[in-house]
């Protein structure tokens, strides 16, 4: 069985995305633009960053990533949103 990541952040927002996903090379965690600390309007202090599906997967301010067995959906996806959102 394939073990999905998830994505929780804060004020309540969360994404999940499939391990195929997070195994891409342009997939990344962020701590810094250009070298420097990610500023206030980056949503620091931590930001997934995956450049291969829309944006509402590169989740802001993160406080936790799980990986599970399931697929737990997402703030997006549970209002109807394709799970996959590719570009």
């Amino acid at each position: 069985m394939t073990k999905d990541p998830d994505f929780e952040c804060l004020y309540g927002y969360s994404a999940s995305i499939d391990i195929a996903g997070a195994l891409q090379p342009q997939t990344n965690l962020a701590l810094d633009l250009k070298k420097k600390a990610l500023a206030p309007q980056w949503d620091v202090p931590l930001r997934l960053r995956i450049p291969t599906r829309l944006g509402f997967k590169s989740a802001k301010n993160l406080e936790a990533i799980e990986v599970t067995n399931k697929y737990p959906g997402g703030y997006w996806e549970n209002q109807g949103y394709d799970s996959f959102a590719g570009v």
